[in-house]
């Protein structure tokens, strides 16, 4: 019965967002103050039923009831029950349950946090707001229902895909979603500011905090499901280009060139039109993200559904708002005028090459993702577009940006000199070629990118650290790290967090080791430093699995390093192997061992690679979200407009250096 209550839960929150739609913006256009006030309580009421709805189908899945449908195709009675829950968002239909309860629940904060706002342009974000959830639960309900129910229930279930049955899958959905749904908050704010056609400071003030938060969880998200490819697939990898890893790639470079450029709206009023545009297509590129996972169209390992049909009415929803919005854009971008004017060198002109670089990175990235499809429409021939491309298509871009980072954030606003921000970056800059030559000095016959990769990391961690010296004035009066704003400290963090993810991922990529060898018990055999013996094969019983477990010893100079036990797991209901990695975790290194299959003559296959910085690039991941969350904090972010002081004289006090 409480799955029939989730039903008309789930429905009264699509009656509730149509009012929110509909009323709200009539009232904004009349200027009518009750219309537009019905957006605060119905934002809040349409929250409350779709987490209803969303609590019940989790209840179903830890309960396992099996009435349900979907419960009945994700899940087992015998899983553990972290894995139960995650099978609620682990499929399709619970994963737009829970992408539209989170469009919901943005809302809410916004209702609840938006006194500042005009009540005009509240009213109308909370109507745009309100026009994404209903859209998502029409298709909920009429294509994707969580909530069927079977004829005759059966005694068990068909378990959850086993590779999803790891804690990492089990929190990367949910993080991913809010930076992807996060972003609708940002285009709400775009759209209804060309609807008033209005968009000044106070305006960039409130854009910039949503689009932080939402590049924040991309951030987690993204790095929560790079770690979980690292250990959970065997294959010793963080990254492949698949098409859903770039489909969350994509908005979070969008989100990254639409957070600085709020900065400049907020700061100097310019670049106000591309601000918006950012807007509508960051989250125009989540909705892409959605369509590439559930439509079929692009074939990943990652992929919800392979559902055509659906896939199509996903596409009629990105059109729809991304192709009205753009339409929009178009009609009242001239209203958007810019008010202040800077000159080629200054802050603003390096945030405008900091934006082209990451849109055009953004851009090569979707090129190479849907060229397959492409290909086969127009060409009629099938391509595959691999790592080789990205790498080569990529990689420049970035190396520019990172080059850029920390002139840009040291440069004047308004009107600056090159050369006296390279002066001041000059102790950053002989550091780095410090490192990069020591590195090229300490490898023998390697290639260049492991020095450069060192050289472009520190020259970005070091430029973040001269920006923290230069805003308190000396090392000397180090007293005033303590009243720097958390925002300057955040820029600062986020920014050497991308620095050590840049070294770390060139470190590893030039530097790693790999071994495939067939191993024989007792045989020991080297890699590296490194001597590894395979010491006994074991079956054991799992939960819901059964696992070939291997001990391999590890000693280095005749010392024992560790023991390593790799796995090879057989889901019995999903009829599905998976593979275990051994990682023995070091602050430089991993040791990563993976078990292979038994050989007919004797022997195991081993896989074992050494990878140098491996965990520097979550530590990077975690550093630059830790770098959004600092700034997230600061006042400013979360206010629209500050309230000014004035003293006995009457003038308001000076205004505060904007952090970058």
């Amino acid at each position: 019965m409480i799955t029939e209550f989730g039903h008309f839960a789930l429905i009264l929150a699509f009656m509730v967002a149509v009012v929110q739609m509909v009323v709200p913006m009539i009232g904004a256009y009349k200027r009518w103050d009750g219309w537009m006030a019905v957006a605060e309580p119905a934002a809040q009421g349409q929250f409350l039923f779709t987490f209803f709805a969303f609590g019940t189908l989790m209840w179903a899945f830890a309960t396992s009831d099996f009435s349900v449908e979907l419960v009945v195709l994700n899940s087992h009675s015998a899983k553990p029950m972290l894995y139960k829950l995650a099978g609620t968002w682990g499929n399709h239909e619970g994963s737009m349950l829970l992408w539209v309860l989170i469009v919901t629940l943005f809302g809410a904060v916004a209702s609840f946090g938006g006194n500042g706002l005009p009540p005009t342009l509240k009213a109308r974000v909370l109507s745009v707001q309100a026009a994404i959830a209903v859209a998502f639960f029409i298709f909920i309900l009429f294509t994707s229902n969580p909530f069927v129910r079977v004829a005759v229930p059966p005694f068990d279930g068909q378990d959850l895909n086993p590779l999803l049955q790891d804690p990492g899958l089990a929190f990367h959905p949910p993080f991913l979603y809010l930076g992807y749904v996060g972003l609708s908050m940002a285009f709400s704010f775009a759209v209804a500011a060309l609807i008033e056609g209005r968009v000044d400071a106070a305006w960039g003030r409130w854009v910039r905090p949503w689009t932080l938060a939402a590049w924040v969880f991309l951030t987690i998200g993204i790095g929560l499901g790079s770690w979980w490819a690292y250990y959970e697939l065997g294959w010793g990898g963080f990254w492949f280009w698949d098409p859903v890893e770039n489909a969350s790639l994509m908005p979070w470079l969008l989100a990254a060139a639409l957070l600085h450029c709020a900065i400049v709206v907020e700061k100097r009023e310019v670049l106000k039109s591309w601000t918006v545009l950012l807007a509508i297509l960051a989250f125009g590129f989540s909705l892409i993200g959605t369509f590439i996972v559930r439509s079929g169209l692009l074939t990943s390992v990652h992929a919800f559904a392979n559902d055509p049909e659906r896939g199509i009415v996903i596409l009629v929803i990105l059109s729809l708002f991304t192709g009205g919005a753009l339409m929009l854009f178009a009609l009242r971008a001239q209203a958007l005028e810019a008010k202040g004017v800077f000159g080629a060198v200054s802050r603003e002109s390096a945030l405008v090459a900091n934006n082209i670089l990451l849109a055009v990175g953004c851009f090569v990235v979707f090129v190479g993702t849907v060229w397959p499809v492409v290909a086969e429409m127009l060409f009629t021939r099938k391509l595959s577009v691999g790592p080789p491309f990205f790498e080569a298509a990529f990689t420049p871009f970035m190396v520019l940006l990172g080059l850029l980072l920390p002139i840009g954030s040291i440069i004047p606003w308004k009107r600056g000199k090159v050369r006296r921000s390279l002066w001041s970056l000059r102790y950053a800059a002989a550091l780095a070629v410090a490192l990069a030559g020591l590195a090229w000095a300490m490898q023998s016959g390697q290639s260049l990118l492991g020095p450069v990769g060192l050289l472009l990391g520190a020259w970005i961690v070091f430029g973040a650290i001269v920006d923290v010296s230069l805003r308190i004035g000396s090392w000397t009066r180090l007293s005033r790290l303590w009243r720097l704003p958390r925002a300057d400290w955040g820029k600062a963090v986020a920014h050497a967090g991308f620095g050590v993810t840049v070294f770390a991922i060139a470190g590893l990529l030039a530097w790693q080791k790999e071994d495939i060898r067939v191993a024989r018990l007792n045989e020991p055999f080297q890699v590296g430093p490194y001597h590894l013996l395979l010491e006994h094969v074991s079956q054991e019983p799992g939960p819901n699995y059964s696992s070939t477990v291997a001990q391999i010893a590890v000693t280095r100079d005749g010392q024992l390093i560790t023991k390593l036990h790799p796995e090879k797991r057989i889901y019995p209901v999903a009829q599905m192997p998976t593979t275990e990695a051994a990682i023995d975790f070091r602050f430089t290194r991993d040791l990563y061992v993976v078990l292979g299959d038994a050989q007919d003559g004797g022997g195991w296959a081993i896989r074992t690679y050494i990878k140098p910085f491996a965990n520097w690039i979550w530590g990077g991941c975690l550093l630059m979200a830790f770098g959004g969350l600092l700034s997230l904090s600061d006042r400013r972010f979360r206010v629209a407009a500050p309230g000014r002081k004035t003293g006995k004289t009457g003038a308001p006090p000076p205004v505060e250096r904007s952090a970058v």
